[in-house]
């Protein structure tokens, strides 16, 4: 990217940040900061400066010459140095050590509870990865810290998106309902049956139902996953068999939907579920094809797998720090308009139906099953599926008791 010199010469430090793992709190950030000529600090943090539009960004350290600087901002001491425009640029771009164009590269850290071979990871983030550096030249990337690397447990990644420990995190709605109690209808059995028709529901109604829940942070997904099968250690391919099973649904919010099959409601993270399988602290899960087998290799403490159940959808999201994409350039942020929406949320459920796909593959493959596969029967689904229903009007109760009005007509809207 050139350094392209307009009119105004004015410099502004847009941003200024230790890092996307510890941000300064925004009471000592500069923002539209406008010395008259060119004002030099001396401060030790990353620095991105605007020079008429164009972002340059340099080194850890930078010293142009000024007492060292004091917080609050109000404190700091001007250096005043007259430049023009052309010799500003040379001695700013010279002093970083940095080309205008390797001056303007970006990288994106990504958080993830997920393991690194995990199919979110190797499918819609390595798409992602390779469009920005595509579309960008390079000068926008990512960086993943997969397996909870930049903070342990899923329930704390939309904290961490907002906060700025990562630039972008993918995680579970229903691990914080609270934000997010619009969006959990997705959750509920209805009309779809894989992750691509579930997101394409979603998001026919996205910005009528549910974009208010997500102002303050740029949305680059949001998509699910289908949970098509019983898993566990109980055969609860008919009502009676589901009776006091203990069950994982996707959320808390279908409390009324398992309670009406017969089971008791157990809340778990899926991290946390292969021990608990193992060691008989739950009986049966709600999961995809692909929780059975490798990287989550349910079949290992399995006995049943149970099919044809009412479909539930495990809504999850990819979300980006708003001032992180904000500080990005005009450039990067159009890169990730034209990707994020619909784009990457459909690439999001092709993770997940790929992953489904190829599952089911090994599953007939495998000659050593330690599992029975079980089949439910057409009448004891319709039993099921009577369940769900009563179980439904008692949730769209709930959310009308709770203040958070219209659950019946989003419900009804998602399932056109």
């Amino acid at each position: 990217m050139s350094c392209r010199m307009r009119a105004a010469s004015s410099v502004s430090i847009e941003s200024i940040r230790l890092s996307a793992a510890n941000r300064i709190p925004k009471s000592r950030k500069m923002r539209n900061f406008q010395p008259s000529g060119a004002n030099f600090l001396e401060l030790g943090y990353r620095i991105i400066v605007d020079f008429d539009g164009t972002k340059l960004s340099g080194a850890s350290m930078i010293q142009f010459g000024i007492p060292k600087l004091s917080w609050p901002p109000n404190q700091l001491k001007e250096g005043h140095m007259t430049f023009t425009r052309l010799s500003f640029a040379v001695v700013l771009t010279a002093s970083l050590g940095l080309s205008a164009e390797a001056a303007t590269a970006e990288e994106l850290s990504v958080a993830t509870f997920l393991p690194p071979q995990h199919h979110t990871n190797t499918g819609m983030f390595t798409w992602f990865a390779e469009e920005i550096e595509r579309r960008s030249g390079g000068s926008l990337t990512m960086k993943l810290y997969p397996a909870g690397q930049l903070g342990a447990g899923p329930v704390q990644q939309y904290k961490r998106v907002v906060e700025g420990v990562a630039d972008i995190a993918f995680g579970v709605n229903a691990y914080t309902p609270a934000v997010f109690p619009k969006s959990m209808l997705g959750i509920l059995p209805g009309k779809a049956v894989t992750a691509d028709e579930s997101t394409r529901a979603i998001w026919n109604v996205f910005d009528e139902h549910f974009a208010d829940e997500y102002k303050g942070v740029k949305v680059l997904a949001v998509g699910t996953v289908a949970g098509s099968l019983f898993i566990g250690n109980k055969d609860v391919s008919t009502l009676e068999g589901l009776q006091g099973t203990k069950l994982v649904p996707f959320a808390a919010m279908t409390t009324p939907i398992v309670e009406a099959l017969g089971a008791v409601p157990v809340q778990m993270p899926v991290t946390e579920m292969y021990t608990g399988l193992s060691t008989g602290t739950i009986d049966v899960i709600t999961g995809s094809y692909n929780n059975v087998t490798q990287p989550w290799n349910f079949w290992d403490v399995s006995s049943h797998i149970v099919e044809n159940v009412p479909v539930a959808f495990q809504v999850t999201y990819a979300l980006m720090n708003e001032e992180r994409y904000l500080g990005l350039s005009e450039e990067h942020r159009a890169i990730i308009d034209e990707l994020s929406g619909l784009p990457m949320s459909l690439e999001l459920a092709r993770s997940f139906d790929g992953a489904d796909e190829r599952s089911k593959k090994w599953i007939s493959e495998a000659t050593d099953k330690g599992y029975e596969w079980i089949i439910v029967s057409d009448e004891e689904r319709a039993r099921m599926d009577a369940a769900v229903a009563a179980g439904l009007e008692t949730i769209f109760a709930d959310y009308e008791s709770r203040g958070v009005s219209g659950a019946r007509e989003i419900y009804e809207a998602l399932n056109q």
